[in-house]
């Protein structure tokens, strides 16, 4: 199969943009809106994406400034959700965020193994291991832990969801009513995994989907993010301001992958782009001013603070100054580095800084027609950069049919885009392969050893 872009959608339903809740086209209540929820799942089926993505967290702001902005002071659990989606769509995956640091292992397969069931085999896992003092605090916690602590405890994680999903066989149900036979006994497997941060005896109570299991998508940049996604991620979802530095991220997940015996194939980097489309460069420049226009300075100032670490304290600066340096900290290392790289790169003011960034909080921005995004697009793509983009519109619900109604079309007509889904599943659609119980796979390994 010609290879094609693959797409996912990153819609929150309070808007992506910090400011987005004020503008007319975006409703005000969107984020906790199930109906308008429905409407961006269709709307993204519409456009042939691979995936609806959703991230989340696990803590908010009593004052309601957060990096969030003040529409995602409050939402939905994104599996929650996307279990009452899933019947309403046909096509369209769900990519669901969930914690290696606050949730067990057990609980985790449990619930993204329903999904998967329940979607017919259109669940996603985004692996994070939660970088705020505030979720820590929820959770028996005064501190968060150490990153690279997090890092070892989310490789130990996965390792066991993993494993916990194989607890059935694909063919374990016979489920004859003339014998009473319900299932094969000897294709249901205990985990039996004792480790450094989990003890966990299993099997799992949910079997496999027509997929397999959900796929697994990783989104961290660091030495330690790159490693674990290296070795479990089958999507990466990357942020990245430049061509070059993608380039260097691209090359390294993949040469870590095969240095693991793994097929680089088998791993698509996913960085997230932020378009404002319009028919010409003109209407999408006045579409950005607009947005940008809505952005109340106490908004920005929080999106800065949580993008560097939550430590940084800004009152008293000038925000038309220099942004000040911001104290290390054990949250998003890779983010932060970032932010400062905009803000140095670009000579950016704070008030510059949280304009540019109130969208994409640090993945790229680009403001141009249907034929300069698709530029972009193709160049990174094809240039070992990407395998694919994930979408983050920044507003909606008229960020994203812009983009399905402009893009999309423009993408087709090049040969870079599907122009119908290739399957039904997830894995499927993505072009990963089917994970082969590793039980039935031993059992087959040992009779042709015979």
């Amino acid at each position: 199969m010609t290879r094609k872009i693959r797409l996912g959608a990153f819609l929150p339903g309070g808007g992506q943009h910090i400011a987005s809740w004020r503008h007319p086209d975006q409703p005000a209540d969107g984020a906790v809106n199930f109906d308008f929820h429905v409407q961006l799942a269709r709307e993204a089926e519409r456009g042939l994406f691979d995936a609806y993505f959703l991230a989340d967290g696990l803590a908010t702001s009593t004052g309601g400034l957060s990096e969030g902005g003040p529409a995602r002071v409050a939402g939905f659990e994104p599996v929650s959700l996307f279990a009452a989606l899933a019947p309403l769509t046909e096509n369209l995956g769900f990519i669901a965020t969930a914690s290696t640091t606050y949730e067990e292992p057990f609980n985790t397969a449990r619930k993204f193994a329903s999904l998967d069931l329940i979607s017919g085999g259109r669940a996603g896992w985004n692996v994070v291991t939660t970088a705020t003092e505030a979720a820590a605090r929820n959770f028996n916690l005064d501190n968060q832990h150490p990153h690279a602590a997090r890092y070892r405890r989310a490789a130990e994680h996965v390792a066991v969801v993993k494993a916990l999903w194989d607890s059935f066989e694909d063919d374990i149900f016979i489920r004859d009513k003339d014998s009473g036979t319900f299932f094969d006994g000897a294709k249901l497997h205990a985990t039996r995994h004792k480790g450094e941060h989990f003890k966990v005896e299993g099997p799992l109570n949910v079997p496999r989907s027509p997929q397999g299991h959900p796929v697994i998508v990783q989104a961290g940049q660091s030495e330690d993010g790159r490693g674990l996604a290296a070795a479990t991620a089958e999507v990466i979802f990357t942020a990245h301001q430049r061509l070059d530095t993608a380039q260097d991220f691209y090359r390294d997940i993949k040469a870590r992958a095969a240095g693991q015996g793994r097929d680089p194939s088998h791993i698509l980097i996913m960085p997230g782009v932020s378009p404002f489309v319009g028919r010409t460069e003109d209407e999408a420049h006045e579409k950005y001013d607009r947005l940008t226009s809505l952005i109340l300075p106490q908004d920005g100032v929080a999106l800065l603070n949580g993008l560097t670490g939550g430590t940084l304290d800004l009152t008293g600066y000038d925000i038309d100054g220099p942004l000040p340096p911001a104290p290390p900290t054990e949250g998003m290392k890779s983010r932060q580095a970032l932010i400062r790289q905009i803000a140095d790169d670009n000579n950016f003011s704070i008030r510059q800084l949280y304009q540019w960034v109130a969208s994409a909080r640090g993945h790229y921005t680009i403001i141009g027609s249907a034929t300069q995004v698709a530029d972009m697009l193709e160049e990174w793509f094809t240039s070992e950069a990407a395998d694919g983009f994930n979408i983050l519109p920044p507003w909606l619900p008229t960020g994203l049919t812009d983009f399905v109604d402009l893009v999309i079309p423009e993408l087709q007509r090049r040969g870079l885009f599907r122009t119908a889904y290739e399957g039904r599943t997830l894995r499927e659609n993505l072009g990963l392969p089917f994970p082969v119980n590793r039980h039935a796979a031993a059992r087959a390994a040992a009779q042709a050893a015979e």
